[in-house]
């Protein structure tokens, strides 16, 4: 067995409860008694081991041969997938339909079609309580089959009802398809850019979502039609900083799967990321009663739903609990209280033991720098950043990268570097060219930063004053305010100004 598969093998016993354990060991007992007893001796070594060691493994285990090894991982892998595929059927209404359809197979197979037609209904009957159209049309493509297998006993009005269902099944995942390839197209586009920095940027973003939004009735759409159709909208606005749009569409989103509560334990990951997106829209509006009032429905959620959560789902939800603590930082002002109790999170960070991709690794280092750097933590703050500019992949959330190289100068200046803050600015400004994401905020304060050093101390505080004076018009300009959403750089010159610190600055704001 190969490498990565062992990993896979040791990752999917890791992951097992003890119910699911005791389920496998029922199912190993179906076995021959030599292979019972192989299976388990290396499931029970794996499972006590944090660290597979085969070495050890066939030390502590003469029954195991070496020889014998990849096979029995391999065989030990497929056999726990089974049971736990037995176990899902009970609680996944798509594994229950793919099994019934298995089953109508097997049953038109032995001559029996009255029972695989049963099999088929029961099979259609899960898939139309999760609204699930690809599952859906292959019950009906199998019963098309199943009609097709019997001419003399056709049905006229039956084949006649099958064949336009089938018009109608396809006609909607046609649709279905359309909005998600669209929405998986407008994702891709956020997580290289981010948001649009300038006119260029809006009308290209603009013209790309009008012209491949499909133009449909949106009042007959069916449920992941219309949940599609929202997170189309939900990227869109993100990105071109319409955050009422945002909140609008994310809301609506939320509002599909909680008007059909069964949809909610059948696709909680899509019900989580609606929260999700709700809560980020929240935040960047500036709503803060808003915010904290959903960010309660959305830990409530968390607890009351903590036993029932998959690996999948609980990593989830960790990873955009976390975002929204950050946020909630930086709605209250309160980086002090926040730094000290993120400090674990930081830790959880550099271990990725949940496998969060890189671009939300990127984002939750450059959030916890702006938190230290918020509660004058300035060595923390530049941890993190390093993380950032020294990523391998310089493709992912060029936004972030710019911000975090840019913050990176603000913090050498207050740990009084000058000497690496002169080098830095040059190698920030070749970066910054060579994303082309050089705007009038960022020009403002490498110019700033740059002619600091010569500067003599009676005349800092007027320079201070000089460059808020021209960075306030750009924080609600359309495009250039862009900057103003990472790092509040005006709660900075206040502090600078008036002797206090970042988060002072930010309270009063907040009073």
């Amino acid at each position: 067995m190969p490498k990565q598969k062992t990993e896979h093998l040791v990752d999917l016993i890791h992951s097992l409860t003890k119910a699911e354990k005791r389920s496998f060991r029922l199912f190993a007992g179906r076995l021959g008694q030599a292979d019972e007893k192989r299976y388990l001796l290396l499931f029970d070594f794996i499972k006590r081991q944090q660290k597979y060691d085969e070495s050890l493994l066939l030390k502590k285990n003469a029954l195991i041969k070496k020889s014998q090894l990849p096979n029995l991982k391999a065989d030990l892998y497929e056999q726990l997938l089974s049971t736990l595929r037995r176990l899902g059927k009970n609680h996944f209404e798509d594994i229950a339909a793919r099994e019934c359809i298995d089953h109508a197979r097997i049953l038109l197979a032995r001559g029996m079609p009255k029972a695989a037609q049963e099999s088929l209904d029961k099979a259609k009957k899960y898939a139309l309580a999760i609204h699930n159209q690809p599952l859906l049309y292959h019950a009906h493509d199998f019963e098309r089959f199943l009609e097709n297998q019997m001419p003399g006993a056709a049905n006229l009005s039956k084949s006649n009802r099958i064949r336009l269902q089938g018009d109608d099944l396809v006609q909607n995942l046609m649709t279905e398809n359309e909005y998600s390839n669209l929405s998986m197209a407008l994702y891709a586009l956020y997580l290289k850019h981010g948001y649009v920095k300038d006119k260029e940027d809006f009308e290209y973003i603009h013209d790309y979502f009008t012209t491949h939004l499909p133009q449909k009735n949106t009042r007959n759409l069916d449920f992941y039609e219309k949940v599609y159709y929202y997170q189309c909208h939900v990227w869109y606005h993100h990105m071109i900083q319409d955050f009422a749009g945002y909140y609008k569409y994310s809301q609506k989103w939320v509002a599909c799967f909680e008007a059909d509560a069964r949809m909610i334990s059948a696709d909680t990951s899509m019900y989580l990321k609606g929260l999700h997106n709700a809560l980020n829209a929240l935040y960047m509006a500036d709503k803060k009663e808003k915010f904290k009032s959903y960010f309660q429905k959305y830990t409530s959620f968390g607890h009351q739903n903590n036993a029932r959560l998959s690996e999948s789902d609980r990593s989830h939800y960790l990873m955009y609990f976390y975002i929204h603590r950050l946020n909630e930082v930086f709605l209250t002002g309160n980086y002090q209280k926040g730094s000290e109790e993120l400090r674990p999170f930081e830790n959880l960070l550099k271990k990725n033991e949940d496998g969060w991709e890189e671009s939300r690794i990127m984002v939750f280092y450059y959030k916890l720098g702006c938190v230290y750097f918020g509660a004058n933590d300035f060595k923390s703050a530049m941890t993190c950043l390093n993380f950032i500019i020294n990523a391998p992949n310089s493709k992912i959330r060029q936004d972030i990268q710019c911000f975090a190289r840019i913050l990176t100068l603000i913090v050498h200046y207050e740990l009084g570097n000058d000497v690496l803050m002169s080098y830095q600015i040059r190698s920030v400004y070749r970066f910054l060219s060579n994303m082309q994401d050089l705007q009038a905020v960022q020009r403002e304060i490498l110019t700033f930063l740059r002619k600091t050093p010569s500067l003599i101390p009676a005349n800092i505080k007027k320079e201070f004053v000089a460059l808020r004076n021209r960075l306030i018009p750009y924080s609600n300009h359309p495009y250039e305010k862009r900057p103003f959403l990472y790092l509040d750089i005006i709660a900075w010159l206040d502090a600078k100004i008036n002797g206090t610190t970042i988060q002072e600055e930010i309270l009063k704001k907040k009073r």
